[in-house]
């Protein structure tokens, strides 16, 4: 993979417990949405493999900058990262990752993320209302409660702005929130892979999330019909 210097410019909270990072974008690079890159830290935290992590791109490539997201863990890479100065010096590598949307614009996307898993599912969504793309596009995303589900307020308003976008977000511990949910509840699970798709010819499915998930899902959609040449997935390890 190619290694390009970059700077950051800026972190937010996008959930709770889940930070984004804002790097400047380097000169001539290119992406698709849904790729990913590492990210290098300036200073080994305790060898050089604790200094570098993978992430998904949530910046679209249409923008003008990259932005990463993560669960603020406690490992010694995450506590580097949180520790660094805006205006510092880190490398990236990449980009790298095949969990980008199919070609065959007439079929379906489902788009399957659990808690991060979010993440390369917002530079897909991002960049097809951007294009403007008639493909349809249907996303089930769980989390436990509202406040841990990133970019949810984003995807709210994304559904109401691009027509062939339609969200399913569902929560699994909503008796421990302290913000109201009034939508659905409960895993993702058969009844609601089935709705998902229900009126979609041909869909190819994309599942994001823990490994366990990741894993279980796919054995759902088996059960339910779905051939593993229409799934395409990525456990997110360490997140």
């Amino acid at each position: 993979m190619t290694t390009h210097s970059t700077t950051l410019r800026a972190r937010e909270p996008v959930a709770q417990g889940t930070m984004a990072f804002h790097l400047d974008k380097p000169a001539g690079f290119a992406y698709e949405a849904g790729q990913a890159i590492d990210l290098v830290l300036p200073e080994p935290t305790a060898d050089a493999q604790s200094a570098r992590h993978t992430f998904s791109l949530v910046s679209a490539p249409f923008e003008g900058e990259l932005v990463v997201a993560t669960r603020m863990r406690d490992s010694a890479f995450k506590r580097a990262l949180g520790a660094l100065p805006v205006g510092a010096g880190i490398a990236i590598e990449g980009p790298a990752g095949s969990l980008t949307l199919h070609t065959d614009r007439t079929r379906a996307a489902v788009l399957i993320a659990g808690g991060i898993g979010i993440t390369p599912f917002i530079s897909m969504l991002r960049q097809a209302a951007h294009d403007r793309s008639a493909q349809r596009l249907v996303l089930l995303y769980s989390n436990r409660r509202p406040e841990d589900a990133a970019y949810l307020h984003e995807l709210q308003a994304l559904e109401q702005q691009h027509r062939h976008f339609t969200l399913l977000a569902t929560m699994t511990a909503v008796s421990q929130s302290i913000e109201p949910w009034s939508g659905l509840q409960g895993p993702i699970d058969e009844p609601l892979l089935k709705r998902a798709a229900a009126d979609l010819t041909r869909p190819i499915y994309y599942v994001a999330g823990p490994p366990a998930m990741a894993e279980a899902l796919r054995l759902t959609l088996n059960d339910i019909g779905v051939d593993d040449d229409a799934i395409r997935s990525e456990a997110f390890y360490g997140y």
